[in-house]
């Protein structure tokens, strides 16, 4: 009897764990709150993702989105939340979308603004991806306005349109989310700073100005448009953002610089990525080099710059890291893939047209979607390997939101949610 009793706590035991190892593999997967995704390196633990697919086969649903925006989509609690701009970027505006039904539930006017900036074709007036969290959004249009969103009732909680910063082309800066911290960058051909706000009351925590002199640059070569990352580096978290020619790392909770690095290079986009306490990073245009950088020094740390490529690397999304292997698309729909501790370029592979979303990797597969709706899918390692190609009737400016087997791509027209049928 007691062994019969002991045979059925252990089966118990075994069932218990097996219901918590599933509840946190549903955890991971079923929210994308930034738009690199929970981790914030662009890759997804989903497994059934398809590889195929066009503008009927293996969609679920796509909605048709009013107005203009290219912020990629974040999802929590089956709810999608994009940003976009109508009236030729006066009304600035969130949505959110049913993600099992793809129905429309939110349309909120956040900011409305009778004088705008210049706007480079390129780019729209709802470029930065909205940070979420449970309870609250935040939605982020450079210097036209920040409002934080309760994500139940669609109230407006608090709102700031009180930062200037001369974008000359336009915003693309995506907010993120650090504890009670909601950090922007702003890195204008003006003034270049980032700013820390009080995530529940929108009150300024700390403001950092870039203090790098820029003088000798052209005014175009002034500016920049990168998403910071938060990394663990010595024990201590640190908030590292590229800027126009500098990169550097600040103490999230006071914006204290630690250290910083020069390099020759401005309008970076791309989100840096870290990993093996380094840090791999685009250097924008112009100069348009990838960049390596050992993390752990204090001050002017330019000379631990491991390495530079700077064979036609010009590049508006982000890169991947997987398993010491570095890839990335350049703005002419070329990808690369490198060696990440020597900047070795293994080969370059024509992945489609002009490109500005991010990659994402998802069920052993790499994903490229460039902005006249193709999307091509490979396998990473050290040859190119070419899964498939998929042909969708708009592009893509955007980047993907992964959840569970499904992926949210935003085109300039549609948001489709596409998921084996």
């Amino acid at each position: 009897m007691n062994n019969q009793r002991r045979l059925y706590i252990f089966l118990c035991f075994l069932i218990t764990l097996f219901c918590i190892e599933k509840s946190l593999a549903r955890e991971k997967n079923d929210s994308w709150t930034d738009y690199r995704g929970p981790s914030f390196n662009g890759i997804s633990s989903a497994k059934n993702i398809p590889t195929a697919w066009n503008d009927s086969t293996n969609v679920d649903w796509k909605t048709q989105i009013p107005g203009k925006g290219w912020s990629s989509p974040v999802v929590l609690d089956d709810k999608i939340w994009i940003t976009t701009a109508l009236d030729e970027g006066k009304d600035l505006r969130i949505l959110s979308i049913d993600a099992m039904t793809g129905q429309l539930v939110h349309n909120i006017q956040l900011f409305r603004k009778n004088s705008l900036q210049e706007q480079h074709p390129l780019n729209s007036f709802a470029s930065p991806t909205p940070a979420l969290e449970k309870g609250k959004v935040y939605a982020h249009f450079g210097a036209y306005g920040t409002a934080c969103v309760d994500v139940g009732s669609g109230n407006v909680i608090w709102e700031r349109d009180d930062f200037h910063c001369e974008h000359e082309v336009g915003p693309g800066s995506s907010p993120i989310l650090y504890n009670d911290l909601l950090i922007l960058t702003f890195d204008g051909v003006d003034v270049r700073f980032l700013v820390a706000l009080d995530k529940n009351t929108g009150k300024t925590i700390w403001k950092k100005e870039r203090n790098v002199d820029v003088s000798s640059h052209q005014i175009s070569a002034r500016k920049a448009f990168t998403t910071p990352i938060i990394a663990e580096v010595n024990g201590d978290d640190q908030l590292i953002s590229v800027g126009p020619h500098i990169v550097a790392g600040y103490n999230p909770f006071t914006g204290e610089e630690i250290w910083r690095a020069y390099f020759n290079g401005f309008s970076a986009s791309a989100r840096p990525v870290i990993a093996d306490n380094m840090l791999f990073f685009n250097s924008g245009f112009s100069f348009s080099s990838v960049v390596a950088l050992q993390l752990g020094g204090k001050g002017d740390v330019t000379e631990d710059i491991m390495w530079v490529n700077k064979k036609s690397n010009q590049a508006r999304g982000s890169a991947l890291y997987i398993n010491g292997l570095l890839y990335m698309v350049n703005t002419g729909g070329l990808a690369k893939c490198f060696v990440a501790e020597t900047g070795e370029e293994l080969w370059v592979a024509k992945v489609g047209k002009q490109t500005s979303a991010s990659p994402v990797y998802v069920g052993g597969n790499i994903f490229t979607f460039d902005q006249e709706g193709l999307a091509t899918v490979f396998k990473p390692g050290k040859e190119f390997k070419k899964v498939g190609e998929n042909q969708l009737p708009d592009g893509c400016m955007a980047s993907p939101a992964i959840i569970d087997d499904a992926l949210f791509l935003r085109t300039k027209t549609h948001l489709y949610k596409i998921a084996q049928k």
